[in-house]
């Protein structure tokens, strides 16, 4: 267990401290912004690999008993995690998480045009899903700092995007979910959004089929 907590105290400050201390900017300044991103996810990649070992070490001590109505959350939260993941990962998004550069395309934004922050919600939506369905110790901590850090990075991605965007290209990208609903729900639709719709209900039905081949449970039994 003390293995388990260092390694997500380690995922978090690798996450946090270079951007609060201001090494972020100094690193980028000395290395430049590819290099420092590439380094950056490296980083990542081997901090989250490091709390999924240790997660897997760590004593299994049960808060509450996983069962049908526990993994119904977890079913239902995976779709709008499925659905904003899709929708979002081909799509330019200055402001947040993003797979792509560059800027927000103002005319056809698709998900973007109804939040900000999809991939971050998705990440939320997944961790808080697994979280009321794993019902250990380790899962809560587990998932419930991830949860914790999608919606603490909303706000945090936002100011950076402040800091590094011109008022002009951050005006912009703010214009992308400005409006009433009506207006950005027109702007969001598209043939491009309802195919990126409809690889989300795809990867939906992926991730209900890897849980019954690894768990070998059906998942249509929690209904």
């Amino acid at each position: 267990m003390i293995e388990f907590a260092l390694a997500i105290l380690v995922f978090l400050g690798a996450h946090v401290l270079p951007a609060a201390t201001g090494l972020r900017g100094v690193l980028i300044e000395r290395i430049g912004r590819r290099l420092y991103v590439a380094a950056y996810s490296l980083v990542s990649l081997a901090t989250i690999a490091w709390v999924i070992v240790a997660a897997g070490k760590a004593p299994y001590i049960e808060l509450w008993p996983p069962g049908a109505a526990a993994a119904r959350v977890t079913f239902l939260a995976m779709i709008p995690a499925s659905l904003l993941f899709a929708g979002a990962v081909l799509r330019p998004n200055p402001l947040s998480v993003s797979f792509r550069g560059g800027m927000t395309d103002r005319q056809s934004p698709g998900l973007l045009a109804l939040t900000r922050h999809p991939i971050l919600w998705a990440f939320f939506f997944w961790a808080a899903g697994h979280l009321v369905a794993n019902g250990d110790v380790v899962s809560v901590v587990l998932f419930g700092a991830l949860a914790v850090f999608s919606l603490m990075g909303m706000g945090r991605l936002e100011k950076r995007a402040r800091q590094r965007l011109s008022a002009e290209d951050l005006e912009a990208a703010m214009a992308v979910t400005g409006g009433g609903l009506a207006a950005r729900l027109r702007r969001a639709a598209s043939l491009r959004t309802g195919l990126e719709l409809c690889a989300g209900l795809l990867l939906y039905g992926v991730f209900l089929h890897v849980h019954e081949a690894v768990i070998g449970v059906d998942p249509l039994a929690a209904f």
